[in-house]
């Protein structure tokens, strides 16, 4: 299992790119899984249901299946959040992991990049990010820079930059987020 990360500002289009490197990575035969960090009022469930019925009530995880797949949804109730190595470890094993988020941690990133959202780029304060993806050239990064349409292209940049998990997991604990 490898892993690579997505790294840029809210708007910039990470979720978009993510939902067309999926396709191209699977047609390659790789099995593909993703994790994203969301904000704190993010919610899967649907109120109504009988899962978040259970989890109103007060269950700290409900696990619902069905014949096509499984969620696991599980209640803080005021713990910390889970750290990303924490998170990793719970994904089934995969040929590839793509992190979205989690720009704080040290794991190869590559970074996603539109001057309208109106921040600074990422990649100068964090060495781990390895190239930059943008709609617009851009010939100063101090990175390899990458066409956000090339698809193919950042697919080939991912998996060259991707680690094993392993090494994934002995960097982020020596060096926890930023």
């Amino acid at each position: 299992m490898r892993v690579v990360g997505l790294a840029g500002w809210s708007g910039s289009g990470k979720t978009t790119l993510v939902a067309k490197l999926i396709p191209c990575l699977v047609a390659r035969g790789l099995r593909v899984s993703t994790l994203k960090h969301a904000h704190a009022g993010f919610d899967i469930d649907v109120p109504g249901k009988d899962s978040h019925t259970h989890r109103e009530a007060g269950a700290t995880e409900v696990l619902v299946g069905s014949p096509r797949r499984f969620a696991l949804v599980h209640e803080l109730r005021g713990a910390p959040e889970y750290t990303l190595p924490e998170l990793l470890r719970k994904l089934s094993p995969v040929d590839l992991v793509i992190v979205e988020g989690f720009k704080r941690y040290a794991h190869p990133k590559l970074e996603i990049f539109r001057s309208e959202v109106g921040k600074g780029y990422i990649h100068p304060q964090d060495p781990e990010i390895f190239a930059i993806a943008s709609d617009r050239p851009i010939m100063d990064a101090g990175v390899a820079f990458l066409d956000l349409n090339d698809t193919d292209g950042i697919v080939d940049c991912l998996l060259k930059y991707a680690m094993p998990i392993e090494d994934v997991l002995k960097k982020l604990e020596s060096r926890g987020p930023a």
